[in-house]
């Protein structure tokens, strides 16, 4: 049953108290308005469709971040956490003032339209700077899964999510950035002439193994076995752990990292950074001088991650089946795998020529065989 009254501050109030239903409550400039919601909400109960959503209009977006960043972020991986901390900024920057249940999908789609176009990036002309397919869809995937949390955690009362009714960007094709062989010489060349040994120890790592930037720097002494070869990652990108087998050259830079004269006590990671403010050491961070080695050589364009493209790409043309590939590379997906590895035309030239001769030659002696006959 359904109570109207008036406040002392001249507004209505309607109260809906129905049994096996939990009291509503709102408050209207006018009786009818009043009326018409109380109306509504007992005829939603009757049915059984009612939903809560006042939590829904209190709760911004910017608060419902701030909540999601310390209740379920730190429940993923390190790396993700950081990025996500990063996307909350840009989510609270342009959409932190609606309600969850005032962000609609157009509204969404207009967020998403901004950022793909970047009106709000510009660069020293004034020209706006338009954001990947991909960052914008990392966007709309936190914003998506913070819809999703509320709903199905918070109880938050929502029919749908917004970001589910929009068009998603396209994902990348992939990049297909191959490392020449006069980069790669010109590139180790500055790496090894670096004050701090670790940089070119972890691009030569990065080259011969295939791993990720962030399990290179990640790993500890008791990971690696230079005797056996092989590199034990417990903390990867699709959270399975793997074994990475080591070249000979390989388990020869590891051995220099480990001999490292420098090394202090107060860390087991193989490639250490400098004392932060709390004491402790977190890995050897190099961007800053590897934006400058790149700048300095003119292969801007070249990503370290392609360093693992390179590499993968490699075990392939060395004749790897993709199983084997992938138990070193750690990829779950042979289609993911596919995007990763990029052959050489050349290198598939000469492989072709190679299957050309000797079928010319099972032929020959095949015609010979007969012959004899």
């Amino acid at each position: 049953m359904a109570t109207i009254v008036k406040t002392p501050s001249a507004t209505w109030k309607a109260v809906v108290r129905k049994a096996g239903w939990p009291t509503s409550s709102k408050t209207f400039r006018t009786k009818r308005d009043a009326e018409d919601w109380a109306r509504r909400t007992e005829d939603e109960m009757v049915r059984g469709a009612y939903i809560r959503r006042a939590t829904a209009d209190r709760l911004t977006i910017e608060a419902a971040l701030d909540r999601y960043l310390k209740e379920v972020v730190p429940t993923k991986r390190l790396s993700t956490q950081v990025a996500d901390v990063k996307r909350s900024t840009i989510l609270i920057e342009h959409l932190g003032k609606y309600s969850l249940a005032a962000l609609t999908p157009e509204i969404v789609a207009k967020f998403r339209d901004m950022r793909l176009a970047g009106e709000d990036r510009r660069n020293k002309h004034g020209k706006p700077q338009p954001r990947t397919n991909n960052t914008v869809r990392l966007d709309l995937a936190l914003l998506g899964h913070l819809y999703t949390v509320a709903i199905k955690e918070w109880g938050v009362g929502l029919t749908a999510n917004p970001v589910s009714n929009i068009r998603r960007p396209a994902p990348g094709s992939g990049r297909n950035r191959r490392l020449s062989l006069d980069e790669e010489q010109k590139l180790l060349s500055a790496v090894e002439k670096h004050s701090n040994p670790m940089l070119a120890w972890i691009v030569r790592i990065a080259l011969e193994t295939g791993m990720r930037m962030s399990e290179i720097v990640g790993l500890r002494v008791n990971q690696v076995d230079v005797d056996r070869r092989i590199v034990r990652l417990l903390h990867t990108k699709n959270t399975e752990a793997r074994t990475v087998p080591l070249t000979m050259n390989a388990a020869d830079v590891f051995r220099q990292a480990l001999a490292h004269p420098v090394r202090p006590a107060d860390t087991d990671l193989i490639f250490f950074g400098e004392p932060r403010k709390d004491g402790t050491r977190g890995p050897y961070s190099f961007d800053g001088v590897w934006q400058e080695i790149k700048r300095a050589l003119g292969i801007k364009d070249l990503r370290f991650h392609d360093l693992r493209h390179e590499a993968v790409s490699r075990f392939v043309e060395a004749g790897f089946s993709d199983q084997e590939v992938s138990a070193i590379s750690g990829h779950k997906s042979m289609q993911m795998l596919k995007r990763y590895t990029h052959l050489r035309a050349e290198d598939l030239v000469v492989r072709i020529d190679a299957l050309t001769k000797r079928q010319k030659t099972a032929s020959s002696k095949s015609s010979e065989k007969q012959h004899a006959r």
